[in-house]
């Protein structure tokens, strides 16, 4: 094959993005056609339920899915499936959107011109928890399908309680434990399902199939590939926050001390939080977990040494195998070192198109504003912003976006296309450039607004305590 053409000056090219991939279309009309038949429910199907049916088992003739989800398929039709035709069903479901995954990362791929490194082989299995947790789950999830998303009603949902409540205490099955206890939460909020104007098919049907896997032995663990010592040099924060939640996800590039390839890596913090704590807030609940948040906001590289690691490229933080670095730019990291960086594979239940985040620099855009919908075109190609993904926790707004000249970014897929959400961009200012990012609060700011924000939520916080404090003295 020919060498790639280098990508002048970090910039990425967005031409291929646009041009369509074969069979992506066909593949997400059958998973659509599959979830039409979980809104009705599969305890007495219809005959356009049973087509939809076919319709998946179609998708994935020719695979080793093939013949367990043909009859998989035929028995759902038939109102006669178990619990092991529904896991058939959730895995052929889980199979087509890996693949398109695997096509949109392809896609990324050719026209970042970056590469991935190779999957390590499957880990050895572990000891694994009691096989009636996830067993009674799985019931509980097969009971889900019979009655479909319109005919839930309290009763279904609550089913799940005590199965939750078994499993948040052990380690091995606080994921599936948490998923379920979410996705319960949102079905009970949505009871009674027959009322319901608007039904969130897609992701009722992602929740559903990635539980039903999750109930199978060996598939819940998250094994770590080893330690990494060298020095990471952060490229942005992207900040997802709840009512009761909040997780802040360090995007970084990692250098290793042996001088082997350049690694793109993760490090997360998720901590649960009081409603009342909102936008720069939650800055507070985090900063006395990761070290690297502050390193991020205050713009420093940190310096690790055996740092645990997974094979995806997250790194399992440890404080003691981190100690604060030299400064780093991020728009100097990513026009250096990110477009030499690799990429750790997906794990096979990661492999979801909503579930693409790649760390990608633009430069030398013109950014096009249409009402509240930004723009940019990067050589002569259109790409959409989603500025609306910019946390309330940090400085970057719309309008520096809209003022920019470079982006850092994680390019996504959502509902067809593709867009960045931008982790950070420089402005010029009095005709020189500034950095604005949106983790720019997480070691603290003279910000008005983050000062005003980390007030309210030191009240908050102290309220709440106050109140606790006073329930048990009770």
């Amino acid at each position: 094959m020919p060498p790639r053409e280098p990508v002048s000056s970090g910039a990425e090219r967005t031409g291929p993005l646009a041009e369509p991939i074969a069979g992506l279309d066909d593949a997400l009309t059958a998973v659509d056609a599959f979830d039409r038949t979980l809104v009705g429910g599969l305890l007495r199907p219809r005959p356009d339920q049973a087509a939809a049916l076919g319709e998946l088992a179609d998708a994935v003739a020719g695979t080793p899915l093939a013949s367990r989800v043909a009859e998989a398929a035929r028995k759902a039709a038939a109102a006669a499936a178990g619990e092991d035709d529904f896991v058939a069903l959730a895995a052929a479901r889980t199979a087509l959107l890996g693949a398109v995954h695997d096509a949109l990362m392809a896609r990324v791929a050719e026209t970042t011109g970056r590469g991935h490194g190779e999957a390590d082989a499957a880990p050895e299995p572990g000891a694994q928890p009691a096989a009636n947790l996830p067993a009674a789950a799985r019931a509980w999830l097969c009971d889900l399908a019979r009655a479909g998303w319109q005919g839930i009603d309290h009763e279904t949902v609550s089913g799940a309680a005590q199965v939750v409540s078994a499993m948040l205490p052990d380690p091995a099955l606080r994921r599936l434990g948490t998923l379920l206890d979410g996705f319960a939460a949102e079905l009970a909020a949505s009871c009674p399902g027959a009322s319901l104007e608007r039904i969130p098919v897609r992701r009722w049907g992602d929740l559903w199939s990635r539980a039903m896997l999750l109930t199978l032995p060996h598939s819940a663990g998250t094994p770590t590939a080893g330690t990494v010592t060298g020095r990471l040099l952060p490229l942005g924060v992207d900040v997802q926050e709840h009512a009761t939640a909040a997780q802040a996800q360090v995007h970084a590039v990692l250098e290793p001390a042996d001088g082997t390839t350049p690694r793109l890596v993760r490090a997360s913090i998720s901590v649960p939080k009081p409603d009342t704590v909102l936008g720069a807030g939650v800055w507070q609940l985090m900063r006395p977990h990761m070290s690297l948040l502050a390193a991020a906001g205050e713009g420093r590289s940190m310096d690790l040494v055996d740092m645990p690691i997974t094979a995806e490229g997250d790194l399992i933080w440890s404080e003691e195998h981190a100690r604060p670095g030299e400064p780093a730019d991020a728009f100097a990291t990513a026009r250096v070192a990110l477009t030499v960086a690799t990429a750790a594979p997906a794990a096979p239940l990661d492999r979801h198109p909503a579930r693409i985040a790649v760390p990608v620099l633009l430069e030398g855009y013109a950014v096009q504003q249409d009402d509240d919908t930004l723009t940019f075109t990067v050589a002569g190609h259109r790409l959409a912003v989603d500025a609306d993904r910019a946390p309330g926790a940090g400085p970057l707004g719309a309008e520096a976006v809209a003022a920019s000249k470079a982006c850092i970014g994680l390019l996504r897929w959502d509902a067809g296309a593709f867009s960045v959400q931008p982790l950070a961009v420089e402005t010029a200012v009095r005709k020189k450039a500034v950095a604005v990012h949106a983790g720019a609060w997480a070691g603290g700011t003279a910000d008005k607004a983050g000062v005003k924000a980390e007030k309210a939520a030191t009240d908050a916080v102290a309220a709440l305590r106050e109140r606790a404090g006073r329930l048990l003295r009770k």
